[in-house]
């Protein structure tokens, strides 16, 4: 297995790090990353299996478990109890208590409040060159989100800065400023959420956080610890991930003058997964090794990691033809975009949703919509997603 180096700060590769799996690619399906000092899958077979083999998990094996230094307690606290950090026992029980509450009727009937969000946003768009993810891209999933915990539209605010904050601990990279900026949010939006789960044990409502309190199985309900846990992942995987499609979705379909009939009603969906093959918004996700086990050629040692490349996947020339040619009308192919096996994304039926509508929407309403400057994608690798996108309408 060739080891290979690449900086994931680069500016090259931030703004394309394609480029960067092509050239990987063409040394075979794994490499040796020399910054992450793994194994790294690129192709689309070896990813998907890597999501499923019950071998290999999310969860750190116990005795490779790191101290958790004591700025960081309280963002880890949280961490314990999310369920996108956890396997099989504790995992599988957290995943069918909260697939209870948050079911595909409930994110359907989200529907009517997303389109006037979408209507009233677009209302308010200034005549001058602005960004669109702050008006629009970020706008659209955090009060969706907010108002589906049932928390007033200007707590919207507030939820935005929590989660930017909480997620920088997810790249590649982060200061100990941001470390400290990651707990202090983790502590209050805990203390935050503790006291509205307790008004609404006491004074329930029709809101997913009612829901959570009230789903049980034989018996066993959700603490308020992993109430908490559940509403913050929701947030912050929810937000982050739908911000960034959005944000690279508006960007490819005017780079690639954008058909009409591409959001149709007909055609969006389809349109929405070449978006989401095309520019996900996570491009890695990692992997312990529980056992000794041999993949590609390559012997894993229990407590090994591995890294799953979901944005080379989602490139993978032996399944799409031209894969790095943009186009929503190639069939369906399942994409990477929401992870795989126990672990598939809770939330990509509403992220989905909340795409299928928001783009139509925007340029229904926004027909001459255009960049304004060039777009310039964040230093946020393992996220990718753009920094700001100025368009005028």
């Amino acid at each position: 297995m060739i080891t290979l180096s690449q900086s994931r700060t680069d500016s090259q590769f931030v703004q394309n790090p394609y480029a960067f799996y092509q050239e990987a690619r063409s040394h075979g399906t794994m490499f040796h990353w020399q910054e992450y000092g793994m194994p790294a899958a690129l192709s689309y077979a070896l990813v998907s299996m890597l999501f499923k083999d019950r071998r290999f998990g999310r969860e750190v094996p116990t005795e490779y478990a790191p101290e958790i230094p004591k700025h960081l307690e309280p963002f880890y606290s949280v961490e314990a109890h999310s369920m996108l950090e956890l396997e099989p026992p504790r995992h599988n029980r957290l995943r069918s208590l909260v697939l209870r509450a948050f079911t595909s009727r409930a994110i359907a009937d989200l529907r009517p409040g997303i389109e006037a969000l979408c209507h009233k946003l677009i209302d308010e768009f200034p005549s001058e060159p602005f960004d669109l993810l702050d008006a629009y891209c970020s706008q659209v999933p955090v009060i969706t989100i907010a108002r589906l915990l049932g928390v007033p539209d200007e707590m919207a605010p507030q939820f935005l800065r929590w989660s930017h904050s909480m997620v920088a601990m997810y790249q590649a990279v982060h200061t100990r400023m941001q470390e400290e900026a990651a707990a202090q949010a983790a502590s209050e939006f805990s203390n935050f959420l503790t006291g509205y789960i307790e008004t609404r044990r006491q004074t329930p409502g029709d809101d997913l956080i009612t829901r959570l309190i009230e789903a049980e199985e034989s018996g066993d309900r959700l603490s308020t610890p992993e109430l908490i846990a559940t509403c913050i992942l929701l947030l912050n995987a929810g937000h982050e991930a739908t911000v960034h499609s959005l944000g690279t979705g508006v960007k490819t379909l005017l780079e690639n003058d954008v058909d009409p009939d591409w959001l149709s009603p007909e055609c969006v969906e389809q349109t929405v997964e070449e978006i989401l093959r095309y520019e996900p918004p996570v491009h890695m996700f990692t992997r312990w090794a529980y056992e000794n086990i041999e993949v590609g050629h390559h012997t894993f040692r229990r407590g090994d990691r591995v890294a799953l490349l979901l944005g080379a996947a989602n490139r993978d020339p032996s399944v799409w033809e031209n894969p790095e040619q943009f186009n929503p009308t190639r069939p369906v192919v399942t994409n990477m975009s929401f992870g795989g096996g126990l672990h598939f994304c809770v939330g990509a039926p509403l992220a989905r949703l909340e795409m299928e509508i928001a783009l139509p929407i925007l340029f229904e309403r926004c027909p001459r919509l255009s960049i304004a400057s060039l777009p310039v994608f964040a230093n946020c690798y393992h996220f990718h997603g753009l920094e700001r996108l100025i368009v005028k309408v």
